[in-house]
C-alpha cells in the first residue's frame, strides 16, 4: 500500500505539472545588455607620507618592503635578513580584480604601467650577474609566494598542476633549462616559468639591469585576445610608438572570474635588489545587466500593463471548445494507464525479488542529503581507482589517504586504516565503528563532514568531503609563506571547532597540522579524526584525558603554526632546538620568545598579537591541573585580546599529564617527563 500510494503521489504531480505546460504562458524575450566594469588604481609611488593606506591597499608576502628612503616597493629586504640570497617576495593588490567573465569566457580588457629600478649587489664578483628578476603577475591567491632563484616568486611547490597564473617577467639571468635566450629579456609566463613568449630587448637597445629607472606599459585587448608590451626610460616622457611585443595571447585558460595583480622576485647565488616605484592599473571586464524575468512579480506586471488582450478576443473564447477540459480529461486516463503499469510492474517485481541482506538495504535506504552512509568496499575500490597510488594524498600511523571520485561525480577523501592500527588500537571496533556514526552527524562550519564509512572485507575506512586546497601543513612548511594574518585566522578556526566538539563531549584525538584543511575560502576545517586516542588501554581511561588531550595538542599546533616548523625536525641540526615545545618554553624562559616567530612573514606581522598567541598556545601545554585552560577559555582569549590571560610560569613545570608531543599519542606509563 506504501508503495502505491506513493505512485499516486508522484503520479499526481506529473499531472499538475503537465496541466501547468499545458497552458501557455507568456515569456519575456528581451534580450540582456552588456555593461563594463571597470576598475581602477595608482600608485605615483609607494611612500607611507603620501598614502597612509598602503598598507592595506597592497600586501607584502615574503621578503618584501616599502622603502621610505626611495618610495618604492622593494623585493628582497635587505634590512630583514643579512643575507638576501635565494629570498622572494611579493607585492599584490590586496583586492581582487575581476579578469574573466565566467559565461562566455571572455577575459577583460586592461592596462597597467609601472616604473621600476633593478640594482645589483655592490660586490664586484656579482655584480656582473645580478638577481633572478621581477614579474608584474596575476594570481589566484594573496597569500602564498614563489620559489626564489629562477623561478622568480611565481610559482611553488605548494602550486597545482592546475594553478592558475599569468606573469610578465623582466628577467636578468640566463636559465638554459628554462629556453632564455640571454640574462636581458622579457617573457610572457602562461602557468608555467617557462616563457611562451620571449623578446631579447637588447635589440631595442634596453638594459634591464643598467640601474636606471625603466617604465614599462603592459595592454591587454581581452576581446580580442592580444597583448603590446612597451618598454622606455622613465625620465621619457613620450609613450613608446613601437611595441617590442603585439602578438596574440589567450590568457582565459589562467584565469578565475576574480585574481589578484601584484609583482613578485626572487634571488638566487647572486643578489639584486628590485625597486618598483610607481604603478597604474585598469581593468575593463564585460558583465550583463539582465532584466526582470516574466515569472517574477516585477515582470508580471510589465507584461499585464504592456500586453493586455483585446476585448474582442475574450469574447470569442467563449464560442471555442473547452480545451482545458479536453487535456484534463485525457491527462487523467493517462495517469491512469500509468497507475495501473506501476501497480503490476511493482507486484512482480515484490514477488520476484529475493530478501536482500541487511547491509545492502542499509546502503541503499533512503537518506537525507547530509546524513553519512554506509559504502560498500566495491565502491571505495571503484571510486578510488583500486585504491592507486596516483590517487594516494597521504598517510599516517592510521592508515592511507585516498582521493576517490563517486558515482555521483562528487569527490570525497577516503581514510583507509591499516591492519596495525586496527588490530593494535581499533581491535574494539564496534567503539570505533559507534564513534564515526556519532561525529558523522555532527556539522559544524570549521569541522569536514563525514561522508560515511564502509565496514566490508575485515576493511574500517571512513569518507570525507574532499578539499582542493589540501591540508595545513602543505601550505605551512612548503615552498610558499602564509602571512600571518592567515595564520591568526587558522588558529580562531581549529579553535571553534575544536571547543565546538567538546561541548558535545566528543574529541578529536588526532590533532596536528596535516589533519586541519583549508576550503576554498581558507577557512580552516577540522577533519582527519582520530576517533580513538593512541596509548589509551580502555574507553574509561580515554574519556577522561581526550579533551585534555585535544588542548595539549592545540597548544603544541599554535607554536607550529607561529614558527612555521614541524614539532620534531630529525635533521641534524641544534640539539636544543630540534623539539619546537622544549625550543618554546627555553625561549620564555630567557624572555626571547620573540626569535620562535617565522620571519619569513616579513614586516607586516603583528608581533605583540603573536607573542600574546604564542603564550596561549604555552598555556595549553601546562598541566591540566596547573593552569591548562579549556578550549571554551582559549576560544575567549583569542576572541577578545585585551583579556589578560593567566601568567605563564617562568619555568616549564615538569608535566604529569600522561602525553608526549614527539610521539604524537600517550604515553606508556602515566608520567611523560619533559
Amino acid at each position: 500500500m506504501h508503495s502505491m500510494a506513493s505512485s499516486l503521489c508522484n503520479i499526481f504531480l506529473l499531472l499538475c505539472l503537465f496541466n501547468v505546460l499545458a497552458y501557455p504562458v507568456a515569456v519575456h524575450s528581451a534580450a540582456d545588455v552588456p555593461i563594463n566594469v571597470t576598475k581602477h588604481f595608482s600608485f605615483y609611488n609607494f611612500s607611507f607620507s603620501n598614502n597612509p593606506r598602503l598598507v592595506h591597499d597592497v600586501k607584502l608576502l615574503g621578503s618584501a618592503k616599502f622603502s621610505d628612503e626611495k618610495g618604492s616597493l622593494q623585493i628582497p629586504d635587505e634590512s630583514q635578513y643579512a643575507d638576501i640570497r635565494h629570498q622572494a617576495g611579493r607585492g599584490i593588490y590586496s583586492f581582487p580584480i575581476r579578469l574573466l567573465d565566467p559565461t562566455t569566457k571572455t577575459p577583460a580588457s586592461f592596462q597597467t604601467t609601472f616604473s621600476f629600478q633593478l640594482n645589483n649587489s655592490t660586490a664586484s664578483e656579482q655584480a656582473a650577474y645580478g638577481g633572478s628578476g621581477l614579474t608584474f603577475i596575476i594570481v589566484p591567491d594573496e597569500f602564498t609566494v614563489g620559489r626564489p632563484g629562477p623561478w622568480l616568486g611565481m610559482l611553488n611547490d605548494a602550486c597545482e598542476n592546475d594553478y592558475k597564473a599569468v606573469a610578465v617577467e623582466f628577467d636578468t639571468r640566463k636559465n638554459p633549462e628554462f629556453g632564455d635566450p640571454n640574462d636581458n629579456h622579457v617573457g610572457i609566463n602562461l602557468g608555467t616559468i617557462v616563457s611562451t613568449k620571449v623578446i631579447n630587448v637588447s635589440d631595442v637597445g634596453v638594459s634591464l639591469k643598467d640601474g636606471f629607472v625603466h617604465r614599462a606599459w603592459i595592454t591587454y585587448d581581452g576581446p580580442q585576445r592580444r597583448m603590446d608590451i612597451r618598454l622606455g626610460r622613465a625620465n621619457e616622457e613620450d609613450y613608446p610608438s613601437t611595441p617590442i611585443l603585439s602578438e596574440s595571447v589567450d590568457l582565459s585558460p589562467y584565469l578565475n572570474e576574480y585574481m589578484f595583480v601584484g609583482f613578485s622576485a626572487s634571488t638566487g647565488n647572486h643578489t639584486q635588489i628590485h625597486n618598483i616605484l610607481s604603478w597604474n592599473f585598469t581593468s575593463v571586464s564585460q558583465a550583463f545587466l539582465r532584466f526582470p524575468s516574466s515569472e517574477t512579480c516585477q515582470g508580471k506586471i510589465l507584461l499585464e500593463n504592456s500586453t493586455a488582450p483585446p476585448t474582442t478576443e475574450k469574447k470569442s473564447s467563449k464560442n471555442e471548445p473547452p480545451r482545458s477540459f479536453l487535456i484534463f480529461m485525457g491527462s487523467v486516463a493517462l495517469a491512469l494507464a500509468l497507475f495501473l503499469g506501476f501497480y503490476f510492474i511493482s507486484r512482480h517485481r515484490r514477488n520476484a525479488s529475493k530478501t536482500k541482506t541487511s547491509v545492502e538495504t542499509e546502503i541503499h535506504l533512503p537518506r537525507p542529503p547530509n546524513k553519512p552512509r554506509r559504502f560498500t568496499f566495491s565502491q571505495l575500490s571503484s571510486s578510488t581507482r583500486s585504491f592507486s597510488e596516483i590517487e594516494l594524498l597521504g598517510s599516517d600511523s592510521r592508515g592511507e589517504y585516498y582521493r576517490g571520485k563517486l558515482s555521483n561525480g562528487s569527490q570525497v577523501a577516503v581514510k583507509r586504516f591499516s591492519n596495525q592500527f586496527l588490530n593494535t588500537h581499533g581491535s574494539d571496533k564496534k567503539r570505533l565503528l559507534k564513534e564515526i556514526k556519532v561525529i558523522g552527524h555532527v556539522r559544524h562550519p570549521n569541522l569536514l563532514p563525514v561522508r560515511g564509512w564502509c565496514q566490508d572485507n575485515h576493511e574500517i575506512m571512513v569518507v570525507y568531503d574532499f578539499v582542493p586546497n589540501g591540508s595545513l601543513d602543505k601550505w605551512l612548511f612548503g615552498a610558499g609563506v602564509l602571512p600571518w594574518t592567515r595564520r591568526f585566522k587558522v588558529i580562531k578556526d581549529v579553535a571553534d571547532g575544536l571547543s565546538f566538539l567538546h561541548t558535545k563531549q566528543l574529541a578529536h584525538k588526532n590533532l596536528k597540522c596535516s589533519s586541519v584543511f583549508l576550503d576554498v575560502n581558507f577557512r580552516a576545517v577540522l577533519g582527519d579524526f582520530g576517533f580513538v586516542l593512541l596509548g589509551a588501554e580502555s574507553k574509561q581511561f580515554e574519556s577522561a584525558v581526550c579533551h585534555g588531550a585535544d588542548v595539549f595538542e592545540f597548544g603544541v599546533l599554535v607554536l607550529e603554526v607561529i614558527a612555521g616548523r614541524v614539532r620534531d625536525e630529525k635533521q641534524e641540526g641544534n640539539p636544543e632546538e630540534r623539539n619546537l615545545l622544549d625550543y618554546a618554553w627555553n625561549l620564555h624562559q630567557i624572555d626571547e620568545k620573540v626569535k620562535l616567530v617565522d620571519r619569513r612573514m616579513g614586516s607586516l606581522i603583528n608581533l605583540e598579537q603573536a607573542i600574546r598567541v604564542l603564550e596561549i598556545g604555552l598555556l595549553c601545554t601546562l598541566n591540566e591541573n596547573k593552569g591548562r585552560p579549556s578550549m571554551e577559555q582559549v576560544v575567549e582569549f583569542l576572541l577578545n585580546m585585551d583579556k589578560p590571560i593567566p601568567e605563564l610560569p617562568k619555568t616549564r613545570p615538569v608535566s604529569l599529564f600522561p602525553y608526549n608531543s614527539a610521539n604524537t599519542g600517550l604515553c606508556n606509563t602515566y608520567s611523560c617527563t619533559f
